[in-house]
């Protein structure tokens, strides 16, 4: 059978938009397989050990530094510095301790075959007044012991004071050489001149003590509260007697030293000296009625009139030390 010429041959089926299924299943295997990749890399990088190089630490902070570019010593680690412990900060307590302690007893050596000719200055003043117009020989004869031990201890007692006041130089000296690592250099040029002052101002004190205190209290004491009796003056006693008033007021005229101490550091200033002086003049008759031997009014000017003096004095020391700061503007602790 013939195909009629009039009639167009059937036409081939549309192709359908859907991919074919083995395409699919390619496909499907291709986003798994990425899937199972991505998971075992993740798994990696959270097992993997972290190599990143650790930042560096932050730097320590600079050393302070002075206006002339010099650290104190402290900050650098010396033998006070701030990295110091306790336990070296013992040690070398101990070592100027020692040093000390044998500066002494290299002096007491010296003193105690000098102590007779230490102890004939100090008995003057009690010389005059027991044996006046005589020799001072014939003073130290009016002196008693009562114990025999009591002569050797005199020579020990005077030995060991003299010995101390020999080597109180070094002994500052001492004490300098402790505190002298934590402070800054300007401040470490004031050494030598507190070193000086203090011994200079120590002496001066004793000496008004020898020179002037002494003489009036015992004259006062013996000669006029006394004449009723028969003056025995133990030699030990007067001894600590008159130890008690060197060194008191050898301590006294340290007052302006102490007073310029502070003003270094700005921790007193002149007005505030000037403003509270009524309060330090009472308190001055309270120490000088302490510590005069005697309660009558002479004693007691001739104690509390240096402290006065002193305190004045000390008022000025202030102002010139404010005035020198004011004038660099700068403060005292980083001078």
């Amino acid at each position: 059978m013939t195909d009629d010429p009039g009639k167009s041959p059937p036409s081939s089926p549309p192709e359908s938009d859907s991919p074919e299924p083995a395409a699919v299943a390619s496909e499907s295997e291709k986003v798994e397989l990425k899937e199972e990749e991505d998971l075992e890399l993740q798994e990696e990088e959270d097992f993997a050990p972290d190599l990143t190089p650790p930042e560096s630490p932050p730097a320590p902070p600079s050393t302070p530094e002075t206006s002339d570019g010099e650290p104190p010593d402290g900050a650098g680690g010396g033998i006070l510095g701030s990295t110091m412990t306790f336990l070296e900060h013992l040690d070398e307590l101990r070592k100027r301790i020692l040093h000390s302690a044998a500066a002494v007893g290299i002096a007491f050596v010296i003193c105690w075959a000098f102590s007779e000719q230490i102890y004939r200055f100090l008995a003057v003043p009690i010389a005059n007044v027991v044996a006046p117009g005589q020799s001072v020989e014939a003073g130290m004869k009016e002196l008693v012991f009562l114990r025999p031990t009591e002569p050797f201890s005199i020579w020990i007692k005077v030995s060991f004071v003299a010995a101390i006041f020999l080597s109180a130089p070094y002994l500052v000296l001492q004490v300098w050489f402790f505190i002298a690592p934590g402070l800054y250099r300007k401040e470490k040029s004031y050494a030598l001149p507190f070193l000086f002052s203090s011994t200079f101002l120590f002496l001066v004190g004793g000496a008004f003590a020898y020179y002037v205190i002494l003489p009036t209290a015992l004259e006062f004491l013996i000669n006029q509260y006394g004449a009723p009796f028969r003056a025995m003056v133990s030699a030990i006693e007067y001894f600590n007697f008159e130890v008690v008033i060197l060194v008191g007021m050898g301590l006294v005229f340290q007052l302006p030293v102490l007073v310029a101490f502070l003003s270094l550091f700005g921790l007193v200033t002149p007005g505030f000296l000037w403003k509270n002086f009524r309060y330090a003049f009472l308190v001055i008759l309270i120490v000088a009625a302490v510590v005069s031997p005697t309660a009558d009014a002479l004693n007691l000017f001739l104690w509390s009139g240096p402290m006065v003096v002193l305190y004045l004095i000390s008022i000025a020391i202030s102002w010139i030390f404010k005035q020198r700061r004011a004038k660099k503007g700068v403060n005292p602790r980083t001078e």
